[in-house]
């Protein structure tokens, strides 16, 4: 019988690890202030998440070659439940600025926010690409 239940609590918790975050995906950032956007890719490193650019778009939607691809935009970012990140690191190739940061995730819709030397910057709602 001991046996059985420490087999099932394993079997929850081995499942709750295997379970991805919401937040895990493709995200397509809102257009800088040179009108290009990018995707960028969210991952776990580690307990935190991180994010890489992937791809980059001009503003008319057509895919460019960028020095920015493969770079860390994300990184540092802890889960603290229900749709809230914070803790983290963004970095912002248009202002070469990299900010302390937030995310709120609502369903599709991630909210990026961050702050430098007590200037802040909204950085919209990057969509879900996949």
């Amino acid at each position: 019988m001991r046996t059985f239940a420490l087999a099932a609590v394993l079997a929850v918790f081995g499942t709750a690890a295997l379970a991805a975050d919401p937040v895990e995906g493709i995200w397509k950032t809102r257009p800088d202030d040179n009108g290009n956007f990018g995707h960028v890719q969210i991952r776990p490193c580690g307990d935190l998440f991180c994010g890489t650019l992937i791809r980059a778009f001009d503003g008319s939607g057509k895919e460019i070659a960028s020095d920015n691809i493969g770079k860390r935009i994300v990184w540092d970012m802890r889960a603290y439940g229900g749709g809230s990140y914070d803790d983290g690191k963004v970095w912002s190739p248009d202002r070469n600025k990299t900010y302390n940061s937030e995310m709120e995730l609502s369903g599709n819709s991630l909210t990026v926010k961050g702050c430098v030397w007590g200037i802040c910057r909204d950085g919209g709602a990057w969509m879900r690409v996949k």
